[in-house]
């Protein structure tokens, strides 16, 4: 399961060519920046900053079921510099096998994780939704495992009054 930052803030950058008329393309002294360049480039800092908080959130909450390492989706901006818009951090959301109190920590974590950055993405919502469904089925497993051996127990009992 990939846990992502993605922001509709940012389309309108997206959609706006990157270098616009008059500007260099490696420009690095804002004064060769037009007014709405510059102001482009504070947005995409700003965006770059909030990505990068958001996967950092992931990362710190994941503990040993991060899969991979926050990979991060680029724009070039007016300035000739790259600035994160989107990213993502791998996360193992799978069930433990044949051990639902396990599962059930696991899923608490994996949860936490998902929900970490102050603004999860949807993608975060239906992560950290799957695996409270996955911690529900384990409890419901575990209950009925308790019971099996409740029953095995009490039905081996010789009792004589």
């Amino acid at each position: 399961m990939i846990l992502s930052a993605t922001h509709p803030a940012i389309q309108s950058l997206q959609q706006s060519p990157v270098q616009k008329k008059g500007s260099a393309p490696n420009a690095t002294d804002k004064t060769q920046l037009t007014e709405e360049e510059q102001n482009d480039v504070r947005e995409l800092k700003a965006r770059d900053r909030d990505v990068r908080a958001h996967e950092q959130a992931h990362l710190a909450a994941g503990g040993q079921y991060i899969t991979h390492g926050a990979t991060y989706s680029y724009q070039q901006g007016p300035d000739g510099q790259r600035y994160a818009t989107g990213g993502e951090v791998g996360i193992d959301a799978s069930p433990v096998s044949g051990d639902p109190e396990a599962t059930i920590r696991k899923m608490q974590t994996v949860r936490a994780a998902a929900l970490a950055p102050a603004s999860p993405s949807g993608q975060d919502q239906q992560i950290a939704a799957q695996a409270t469904q996955q911690a529900a089925q384990a409890r419901a497993d575990l209950q009925t495992k308790k019971a099996e051996e409740a029953e095995a127990i009490g039905g081996s009992l010789d009792v004589k009054a």
